[in-house]
């Protein structure tokens, strides 16, 4: 399979410039948007003039520039049409499955999806008629026999939260098509690293709090998919983006911009930390999980779908058993190591560790937690890129083994 190229998208990306030439892009702050003569307002409104070709801007809420070129450029950097952005991931995802279902259909889910989403799914859509049955994302075939005449979409995340287990994006495809269902892709984990759209993915949602931001200073999201997809979702009358109002402050999509260019280096420092630590605690017996180790089940099939030169990724996860041993070495890696921060969320230029089913994962209920095998003490660890790495080893082997995870 040939991948695609990000750097090489964002190079062909058209450059835009300030009002008064400045080499960053303006602001545009404004709320609402003037017109040159009286009978151009209802041709906007009735969808005959707008911004793309006739460079007509209606409200903010609808399209402002500054974060449309954000959504323009994130969409070129995924190899997708186009793109709208949102003031969260989770209204992403919401406005996203909203447009796609109505009262009456049904989804097919990955069953280790975030906490939040999976709350979403199972106790908000059912109230709107809309009902998700939940399948292993390693197990392909269960898709395949969860498919119902009424499903509309299957929905899965690259790598799971916080399992790590790898879907299989092209088989995925072809069973949502087959089927005249849409896919639709979290790559929240995996921005460059994987291309859904190039996969068959329909539509791609992110958070861009996490790595496309990454300082943990913006909570943002956005939805990318066809053009035709998109002005549905900005529809005056049915779009779930426009009529549910989850709109992006086009200050926060200006220092999201500025951060594009840089994230492939980022990616990759993630990447080259998370693989080296990896491998250390396995070379040490440690509990460790991460989708760049051979030892990994889905290894073959997650390098399969990376795009070349970026890595595997900067999640790792470390399971300590119990939720007592796992806030012990928390306690430990914090306090007394300095090794990262206790506190959720990823993509932070330092480490984030957190006990997934006690604090991201706590909506999925602890027998649902079990069945998907997510353990109690199982750490969720995004690894960072600030310190020495050789220290950063020392610190978590030193953690280890006081903690008794390795010998």
């Amino acid at each position: 399979m040939q991948h695609f190229n990000p750097e090489k998208a964002m190079v062909s990306i058209k450059r835009e410039f300030g009002e008064h030439g400045g080499v960053a892009p303006s602001i545009e702050r404004s709320s609402t948007f003037t017109v040159l003569h009286p009978g151009t307002m209802p041709a906007i409104f009735s969808g005959t003039l707008g911004h793309e070709q006739d460079g007509c801007y209606l409200y903010s809420r609808h399209f402002n520039p500054t974060v449309h070129m954000l959504a323009c450029d994130l969409a070129a950097m995924d190899g997708m049409e186009f793109g709208i952005c949102t003031a969260s991931g989770i209204s992403a995802i919401a406005c996203a499955m909203l447009q796609i279902c109505r009262a009456g259909d049904h989804i097919v889910a990955s069953n280790t999806v975030y906490g939040g989403t999976h709350a979403l799914f199972q106790d908000v859509l059912p109230s709107m008629g809309v009902t998700t049955t939940f399948v292993d994302p390693t197990d392909t075939a269960a898709f395949e026999a969860a498919m119902q005449q009424n499903t509309k979409a299957v929905y899965t995340e690259v790598v799971g939260n916080p399992t790590l287990k790898v879907a299989d994006l092209p088989a995925l495809a072809e069973i949502a098509h087959r089927h005249a269902a849409k896919l639709v892709v979290d790559n929240t984990f995996t921005p460059i690293l994987v291309t859904p759209g190039q996969m068959g993915a329909d539509v791609v949602v992110y958070s861009m709090t996490k790595y496309i931001n990454g300082a943990s200073d913006i909570v943002a999201g956005a939805i990318l998919g066809t053009r035709e997809f998109v002005f549905e979702l900005m529809d005056l009358h049915t779009g779930r983006v426009m009529l549910l109002g989850p709109t992006m402050d086009p200050r926060t999509a200006f220092d999201i911009h500025q951060r594009l260019p840089h994230q492939p280096l980022r990616i990759r420092e993630h990447s080259r930390r998370a693989q080296a630590i990896a491998e250390r605690l396995h070379e040490l017996g440690a509990p460790v999980a991460y989708p760049g180790l051979p030892s990994h089940p889905q290894y073959k099939l997650y390098a399969s779908l990376l795009n070349e030169g970026y890595g595997f990724g900067g999640m790792l996860t470390l399971d300590c058993g119990t939720r007592e041993k796992a806030e012990e070495v928390m306690e430990l890696l914090q306090n007394r190591e300095d090794f990262g921060y206790i506190a959720v969320s990823l993509g932070y230029f330092d480490t984030l560790i957190s006990c997934s089913g006690s604090s991201t994962s706590s909506e999925i209920s602890d027998e649902e937690q079990r069945k998907i095998g997510l353990s109690p003490g199982l750490l969720r660890i995004a690894i960072g890129y600030t310190g020495a790495l050789e220290d950063r080893i020392a610190q978590i082997e030193s953690v280890c083994r006081d903690t008794g995870l390795v010998g």
